[in-house]
């Protein structure tokens, strides 16, 4: 166990370090139709009945037996066997002293339908004669399997093994009904995972599928159905062709529109070539269908008429199992049989000859674009060698295989033979047999045959493609493997080079149910209908798809965001109302500059506060709104550029407080001259109020109780820094979020509170007839205030990123501004440019003529 482990870890090794070799050098066939040949390509069904003798002896080749017209597949099959019997013959290490010789009938089933066949031979039935008759050692059958599963049984009457050296078989793998036969090909296990890769490198997605009605068809189908499910390709239609001849042609028109009416580009042909199948091609010929076939080796045939089966215009792509090189097989067949065989033309006439493709030619970059003459020369160069189909290697194979076993039970002295004759030796053909079905050897080309079918690895693949070239030839080339025992993933082997050499199938012909969807679209999945059909929609928001084809869009992580074709995922860009933007800079340009000018106005009532219209209306108050207005000024600086905490802390806090100085000190103003009117009244006693200065007591009252809330706020759910990745697309917003949202308005409503209090003190007093009363003034600074901040929520509230907060900057500005210019600006007007009004004389004059009028 240990030694036949080694021997296939060494043949592995070897096989893998000269795949790339194989692939890089693929073999080219030039196949020439014959049409003289009205048999085509067509098989027939023989017997090869292997007997021994002593010492060497030479076999009798195309003897007598072969009378009957034979075609040039089955002439290729005989010398297949013949060749390796020879090797074997001549072998001084496989059966010593001992001859392998073989009796070969063809057409059994042809010759059986003529006369009664069983009953006027007797050499067709090996040992069904026992006396004085020639016993056979065993029976090397096909490639029909008909034949076996026919004649088989009688073959088991008369106590024969046999070999089926045809394409598997389920039929002939029940071993209740045929335990003397064993089958060469391996079972077709990987051919559907195989056959779903290739469709898989094109991008096929979408296929057809043509099966006989049988067991081997439908278990084709399901395991194809499962692969095709595993790597997400579907099939389009399946037509299931019918064994019932009447039935057939009923349903042959059926057919040939689900093939016409689909809009699957390839096809995938598998079955019995003896069935039906093959005049389906021949018939849709004449209708010119043109799809990429997709097929095993055992439909890379020339029909009678000389065409190929699997005509198209897109090439045919074949699945064969891998074979080998045999040396010397071209000049065996030159030697055997000289005569049909004059020249290398007409060896091409019956096979393929093969060369190594040095690609590309000279002058022709790919094979449209040569020019018929240098392609001919290129083609005709002599051969290198014969290609042996895959059932002639198999047969070869099957020949060793036999020797082996015959050697291997000589060594173990097992008493299996009796001589006859003299020279004749007849074996015990079940202990021989017994021995076949576990042996494994190396062939004479390196290949590792084992015979045990339940250890055999998966099974290995040749993919070949053909097309139609002109009119008389074809072109066969090796572009692939597929290794059915490799890992997942590492199984197929495409050479890209000889494809676009040879075709542009990669390019141009797209077998798909739906358009793919590009970057920046998903996959919507109709109900009812395949996964591979379906229609692309877009990404929803914030998502991207950057591969062809995805089911699911990704969504871009929270810093990041989706560019417009939504296929990439860029850095949000963070950002904020910073010094450096044109908001930002107006903005703390117009802060600055009412600080300035609300300073300056400050100056001019301290240089001019001996002047009736400073001391008129409380100076004290005056100067303590100026210096508020200066901070509320000042403190919109607080919003501009990037917060922290302490930042976000202080613009609430100081913008509150120094805002509820302003408001607070309108009302004491107000009051005030609410008060110095009512003093002028007769009788009343309200003097002492003023000269108090009571109303100054509103400043800190109120102002004590907006840093209480503030405390509040600051204590419970403080402003802190916050960045908002959703508020603007794009965007990762930093701003001051600020924290208990009531905490907020009810700051804001308080403050809104004293200057609604101080617009109706001050709406009421607007009309007392006093020197310099500036009720009217203040009436409309608090009616600038409230339009202010009554339009601030709505739109703050609408505004998102940095227009908020620029928004917020703006209120305070105007608010602040509306105080200045509208209490101010005419103080300054009088006590700058109409000096004359502004004095103690002019101001008795004043007071004079309203006495009079009183």
């Amino acid at each position: 166990m240990a030694k036949m482990f080694s021997l296939i870890i060494v043949f592995l090794t070897l096989k893998l370090s000269f795949l790339f070799c194989f692939l890089s050098d693929p073999r080219c066939f030039w196949r020439i139709k014959d049409t003289e040949n009205y048999l085509g390509d067509k098989d027939a069904d023989c017997f090869f009945s292997i007997y021994t003798k002593h010492g060497y002896v030479k076999n009798d080749y195309f003897s007598e037996n072969l009378d009957k017209l034979v075609t040039p597949k089955a002439i290729h099959l005989i010398s297949s066997v013949y060749f390796a019997i020879e090797e074997i013959n001549r072998n001084i290490y496989i059966l010593p002293n001992i001859s392998l010789l073989v009796n070969i009938q063809c057409n059994l089933i042809a010759d059986n339908l003529k006369k009664v066949f069983f009953f006027n031979k007797k050499e067709i039935i090996p040992n069904y004669y026992c006396k004085n008759q020639r016993r056979y050692l065993i029976v090397l059958t096909g490639p029909l399997w008909i034949t076996s599963y026919k004649l088989g049984p009688i073959l088991y009457f008369s106590r024969t093994p046999e070999i089926y050296c045809g394409y598997f078989h389920l039929l002939l793998s029940d071993q209740e009904q045929f335990p003397h036969l064993y089958q060469m090909s391996p079972k077709d296990i990987s051919l559907p995972l195989a056959m779903v890769s290739l469709a898989v490198h094109f991008s096929w997605n979408w296929v057809g599928l043509i099966i006989t009605d049988d067991d081997h068809g439908i278990q084709f189908l399901s395991e194809l159905r499962t692969e095709m499910k595993r790597n997400t390709v579907c099939l389009a239609f399946v037509t299931i062709i019918t064994y019932d001849k009447i039935l057939y042609f009923k349903m042959i028109i059926k057919y040939y529109h689900q093939i016409i009416m689909s809009s699957a580009k390839v096809v995938i042909v598998y079955g019995d070539k003896e069935s039906p199948v093959q005049f389906n091609f021949i018939l849709w010929k004449s209708k010119n269908i043109q799809r990429l076939w997709v097929s095993v080796s055992q439909f890379d045939m020339i029909t009678m008429t000389g065409d190929f089966v699997l005509n198209s215009m897109h090439g045919t792509l074949i699945f064969s199992h891998q074979q080998s090189e045999m040396s010397g097989f071209k000049q065996f067949m030159q030697t055997v049989h000289p005569s049909n065989y004059s020249n290398d033309i007409s060896f091409a006439k019956l096979w393929w000859t093969y060369f190594k493709c040095s690609l590309p030619p000279p002058n022709c970059k790919t094979l449209k674009d040569c020019p018929t003459k240098t392609l001919f020369k290129w083609i005709f160069v002599p051969p290198l060698g014969m290609s042996m189909s895959e059932t002639c290697f198999t047969l070869y194979n099957a020949v060793y295989a036999v020797a082996h076993s015959l050697h291997e039970m000589h060594l173990q002295e097992v008493d299996t033979c009796s001589e006859n004759d003299g020279n004749l030796l007849e074996f015990n053909s079940w202990k021989m047999f017994s021995f076949l079905k576990t042996i494994q050897f190396v062939n004479p080309v390196g290949d590792l045959v084992n015979m045990n079918q339940d250890r055999k690895l998966g099974t290995d693949y040749d993919i070949f493609y053909i097309m139609d070239f002109i009119k008389q030839y074809g072109l066969k080339m090796k572009i692939g493997r597929f290794f059915g025992h490799f890992p997942s993933g590492e199984q197929l082997f495409v050479s890209d080079e000889m494809i676009e050499w040879a075709t542009d199938i990669k390019r141009t012909l797209a077998s798909k149910c739906s358009v793919p969807c590009r970057p920046g679209l998903r996959k919507y999945f109709q109900k009812g209908k395949a996964v591979c059909c379906f229609d692309c929609y877009p990404c929803p928001e914030n998502e991207i798809s950057n591969l062809t084809d995805m089911d699911q869009c990704v969504k871009c992580p929270e810093d990041e965001y989706a560019n417009t074709y939504q296929t990439n995922c860029l850095k949000k860009i963070v950002t904020f109302l910073d010094y450096g933007d044109p908001l930002g800079m107006a903005l703390a340009g117009l802060a600055l500059c009412f600080s300035a000018l609300t300073a300056v106005v400050l100056c001019v009532f301290l240089k001019h506060r001996d002047t009736p219209i400073v001391k008129a209306n409380n100076e004290t108050l005056s100067y303590v709104l100026l210096i508020s207005l200066i901070f509320c000024f000042i403190c919109s600086l607080f919003y501009i550029g990037h917060p922290s905490m302490v930042r976000c802390i202080l613009q609430q806090t100081i913008f509150a407080i120094v805002f509820t100085v302003a408001a607070s000190t309108i009302l004491a103003k107000t009051i005030t001259v609410v008060l110095a009117f009512k003093i002028t009244v007769p009788g009343r006693r309200l003097r002492w109020l003023l000269h108090s200065g009571a109303p100054n007591y509103i400043i800190p009252i109120f102002t004590t109780i907006q840093m209480i809330l503030c405390g509040i706020w600051l204590g419970t759910s403080p402003p802190f820094v916050d960045a908002d990745p959703h508020m603007v697309y794009g965007h990762i917003i930093v701003i001051c979020n600020k924290g208990s949202a009531i905490a907020f308005y009810c700051v804001l409503g308080y403050m809104g509170s004293l200057a609604l209090a101080s617009f109706t003190v001050a709406f009421l007093a607007r009309n007392l007839p006093d020197t310099f009363n500036e009720a009217k003034l203040l009436t409309f600074s608090m009616l600038v205030f409230c339009s202010v901040w009554v339009t601030f929520l709505p739109v703050y509230n609408s505004t998102k990123g940095k227009a908020m907060v620029a928004v917020e900057v703006f209120c305070i500005l105007a608010s602040s501004a509306g105080m200045l210019l509208c209490i101010f600006v005419p103080k300054c007007y009088i006590i700058l440019l109409r000096p004359q009004i502004n004095s103690f004389h002019e101001f008795r004059k004043i007071q004079a003529k309203a006495k009079i009028i009183n």
